[in-house]
């Protein structure tokens, strides 16, 4: 019987712990165990009472003393297969409230890896886009050297030839 107490009473200790928690299902759970609990020590109690009860002749128990007894701790037995069958309901909702977290776990760890890959994928082609750029920069910055080298010659040549036109008119 104490076993079952501290079975019980350990378990609801460790429910506790982890009580911030809960759903709201767990806690109905824990409460109704915890009812059951104390109707449970109530009967112990009468039990207790009923032991030290003797109502037979010179101060000995009498059958219906011990029938009572019997019929007390019958019920204790019920209520405690009754605990026990609670206890279990709530040991599946400690599983799979367990179960989620550990699958919301995975889950977001999946993301964060999808959201890693995805970043180092835009930074590899954000790289890329840079280098074209600069690519591009350094051709552009050579095509407009190469324009001011044509227009320079271009202007050259066209002095050199009035130069050269006003030369032959002067001496016309």
């Amino acid at each position: 019987m104490k076993k079952l107490i501290l079975v019980c009473l350990s378990c609801l200790l460790f429910a506790g712990a982890f009580a911030q928690s809960d759903s709201a299902a767990y806690q109905l759970q824990r409460n109704k165990i915890n009812s059951m609990l104390a109707v449970r020590s109530q009967k112990f109690g009468q039990y207790d009472q009923s032991l030290s009860e003797h109502t037979g002749i010179f101060g000995f128990q009498t059958k219906k003393d011990i029938r009572r007894s019997n019929d007390i701790l019958m019920d204790i037995v019920k209520t405690d297969n009754d605990i026990y069958q609670q206890l279990k309901i709530l040991l599946a909702y400690r599983t799979f409230q367990q179960s989620q977290v550990l699958d919301k776990s995975k889950e977001t760890e999946n993301t964060a890896l999808e959201s890693m890959y995805t970043i180092n994928k835009l930074q590899n082609q954000l790289e890329k886009i840079k280098k074209e750029q600069d690519e591009n920069i350094r051709l552009q910055d050579k095509a407009s050297l190469n324009f001011k080298i044509i227009v320079f010659i271009l202007v050259g040549i066209i002095l050199f030839l009035l130069r050269n036109q006003i030369r032959r008119k002067e001496k016309v």
